[in-house]
């Protein structure tokens, strides 16, 4: 055991290098028990070498992983025993049933097949659960994806893109049963390409940039907020104004306005201040930048 349970996931400078090319580059990670933590990143950016390494499939370069308090590399059963996983698209046998699929899983785990129902339960699959996989809508896929990577009551789950391929009402079902787990204590490592979906379900992400975290922490720090200003004159004395009130912390240039940062509430006082310097505001509201503005903005090339 290392360093307690302070971290269901911890990386440090996790690095793995496939010939002359660094597909991971000092990776440190930090993802708290009980969390849904967003694992994001442009495509070939490290983002499933590094779940590799996180699973025991690859071996790190240098740096060194540690799940569920324990080293994935020195002892990697003890590291996976509490963890579940569904990367890429589930396989299973298209003849069998949901439940039948389930059952050889958990019988190669040696797992009773109690576990199985109550998988099946916990994905709302269960009055599906004797249909044949081949008749599954592509949700259902999904959802008996993460049924399997239940199975052995992991502490800490792991999904790559769970919601891949699926129409709006099927990703809003996935979402439901992340959020689900979630509050049932489990630990959720996220990675996925819908950025609305990770700022809906993750109080923390990391992005990840040709190998290397760029941006890692809080989703309500990492985003921007302020108060966006659009105003007719001078614009660089506007500048000058709001720069020399002691509670803006900055003004900057946005899309022909200004942003500044301030508390939402101040917005009157900087109508009134634009306002009695002959500089009438033609536009004023509060801003919330978005993750998606944020991730273009940190993986721009």
């Amino acid at each position: 055991m290392i360093g307690g349970m302070d971290a269901a996931i911890l990386t440090e400078n996790l690095t793995k290098h496939f010939g002359s090319r660094t597909a991971v580059d000092g990776v440190s990670l930090h993802v708290r028990p009980g969390e849904v933590f967003g694992f994001l990143g442009p495509n070939g950016a490290g983002k499933t070498t590094t779940i590799g390494m996180l699973l025991g499939l690859i071996a790190p370069t240098a740096g060194r992983a540690v799940v569920l308090g324990h080293d994935v590399q020195r002892a990697p059963a003890a590291a996976l025993r509490g963890v579940g996983a569904m990367i890429e698209a589930p396989a299973f046998y298209p003849y069998l049933s949901g439940r039948d699929n389930l059952r050889v899983l958990a019988r190669a785990d040696g797992l009773p097949d109690a576990r199985v129902d109550e998988a099946l339960a916990l994905v709302e699959l269960a009055p599906r659960g004797r249909d044949r996989f081949r008749v599954y809508s592509q949700g259902m896929r999904q959802r008996l994806g993460i049924a399997a990577a239940l199975l052995r009551r992991p502490q800490l789950i792991m999904l790559d893109e769970p919601t891949n391929g699926l129409d709006p009402a099927g990703q809003q079902e996935i979402r439901a049963l992340v959020r689900a787990l979630a509050g049932a204590g489990q630990t959720i490592f996220l990675c996925s390409h819908l950025l609305h979906e990770v700022e809906q379900l993750c109080a923390r992400v990391a992005i990840l940039k040709q190998g290397r975290v760029v941006a890692q922490g809080e989703v309500a720090e990492l985003l921007r907020r302020g108060v966006l200003v659009r105003v007719n004159g001078d614009v660089g004395r506007a500048v000058e104004l709001l720069r020399r009130v002691a509670w803006v912390g900055g003004v900057e240039p946005r899309d022909g306005a200004l942003l500044v940062d301030a508390p939402a509430e101040r917005a009157a006082e900087i109508n009134a201040l634009l306002t009695a310097n002959a500089l009438p505001v033609a536009e004023i509201r509060v801003y919330e930048e978005r993750l998606e503005d944020f991730f273009l903005n940190v993986t721009r090339a």
